[in-house]
């Protein structure tokens, strides 16, 4: 199974409340932080949400 490799690259300092919540359920905390997430529809979903904040790389 594929995996992607998530990465905080702009503050949430300003964004709406959910964006914030939805960040922090991705795994990640600080600026330029990384977490690797299995690559199904869930994960997409939470990307797609908050597309402007993170980088996003497939393994």
């Amino acid at each position: 199974m594929a995996e992607l490799k998530v990465t905080l690259v702009k503050s949430t300092i300003g964004a709406i409340p959910n964006h914030k919540k939805v960040v922090e359920s991705l795994g990640l905390r600080k600026l330029n932080s990384s977490n690797t997430l299995p690559d199904n529809a869930a994960t997409r979903g939470m990307i797609a949400q908050v597309k402007h904040l993170v980088k996003v790389e497939e393994i």
